[in-house]
């Protein structure tokens, strides 16, 4: 995406770029990047094919023509060309240092006095910019339930008794309760029963469709997703879903009480131990949901970052891999003049920046928490109580 790529290690734009030619395509280039004159495209394939460590065969020779008009037929042949005109794999920056480096930018500038008429124009929201934010706010609004009052879900059948020092009688409490108990408050008690590990499995596949339902319908409601091919819109779906769930379930948790509120209920990570996630993602799941919400985001922030999630173009299949990467760019750069014009200094410092670093760790937990799915679904029979689940992490 090109709002979040740059030339690194290159001369920055050349004065004669109009009269260069790509080596990689021949189209009209931009600059050095990477140690080679490319035009953007190339330059943009190269480091998304390089960080994501995407292996490409060619479906024919391996000697296929590069060209401006040819470049997307065979990515293999293209991705080899790139290497054999000189592009460099060892200048590519990660986002997180692109982003260290234009802080640092920033902070090295000079402050010299401007005179009033020299004052740069208000960067404000445009009102296309505007019109993209009513409309995935009212798709979010329209298709995601925070009150969790559509949510018929499975009950456990078992409940826990615990006697409360305080008060006179039994006192009822959910299974994650037991979770909490010490081992010797467990021998002391007769009325206590020791739930099976996998008992809220249930719960969590229900909770896990209603939420994927949600998310389809709101991708559904947003007229650039419902313009693609539906193969694309698949693609996307399987991809961003999770993630999208997760930025959806952080704007009903508590950050005193790390739980997330759902309705009537309230679920905590060890809820998600009894229902047989391990710690490995666990862990880190919560620390990325306690660390999202510190940052206070507005309802408007949270609906860009999941459209932000959503339209990813760097899916091997995806086809209108252009479009994709216009739309995303557009969608970032409402977040980023939202948060200037929302979020003052101090308050607004780095905060694009940390959520980007927060994307990057949520699609690592993406991928714990499909591995762990697999497993579980394998180990508890559970695909035919899951089918949509089952198709979005195939």
């Amino acid at each position: 995406m090109q709002c979040f790529s740059e030339g690194e290690g290159g001369s920055g734009p050349d004065p004669e770029a109009e009269e260069k030619t790509c080596a990689v395509c021949g189209d009209q280039a931009s600059g050095y990047h990477f140690h080679v004159m490319t035009c953007e495209g190339c330059k943009g394939f190269f480091r998304r094919t390089v960080l994501k460590g995407i292996q490409f065969t060619c479906p024919f020779t391996q000697s296929c023509l590069i060209t401006k008009a040819k470049r997307r037929q065979c990515q293999a042949c293209r991705y080899q060309k790139c290497l054999s005109v000189g592009m460099r794999k060892d200048m590519i920056m990660s986002e997180e240092a692109l982003y260290v480096r234009r802080a640092l930018r920033k902070q090295k500038r000079p402050k010299t006095p401007i005179l009033l008429a020299e004052l740069p124009e208000d960067h404000g929201l445009s009102l296309d910019q505007e019109k993209l934010i009513e409309i995935l706010t009212e798709a979010h609004r329209k298709n995601f339930d925070s009150s969790f009052s559509q949510f018929i879900h499975y009950q456990p059948p078992v409940r826990l008794c615990l006697h409360s020092p305080q008060t006179q009688g039994p006192q009822e409490a959910p299974f994650s309760s037991l979770y909490l108990l010490h081992s010797e408050h467990m021998e002391n008690s007769s009325n206590e029963v020791l739930p099976d590990v996998f008992s809220l499995l249930p719960l969590f596949a229900d909770l896990s469709t209603f939420m994927i339902q949600q998310v389809i319908q709101f991708a559904k409601a947003i007229p650039a997703f419902r313009n693609l091919p539906i193969d694309d819109q698949i693609s996307l779906l399987k991809g961003a879903t999770l993630d999208i769930c997760q930025i959806q379930f952080n704007t009903v948790f508590n950050e005193e009480t790390n739980a997330w509120k759902c309705g009537q209920h309230c679920y905590t990570i060890q809820d998600g131990a009894l229902a047989g996630f391990q710690q490995i993602y666990l862990e880190p799941l919560l620390k990325f949901h306690i660390s999202l919400r510190k940052l206070g985001l507005h309802e408007a922030e949270y609906v860009l970052l999941q459209a932000l999630v959503l339209f990813y173009p760097d899916h091997m299949d995806v086809t209108q891999r252009d479009e994709i990467d216009r739309t995303q760019e557009k969608i970032a750069l409402t977040l980023k003049n939202y948060i200037d014009q929302r979020h003052p200094l101090p308050e607004g410092r780095f905060l694009y920046a940390k959520l980007l670093l927060l994307l990057t760790e949520l699609r690592t937990l993406k991928v714990e928490n499909t591995r762990q799915i697999l497993h579980i679904q394998d180990s508890q029979d559970l695909s035919s109580m899951t089918p949509l689940l089952s198709e979005i992490i195939s």
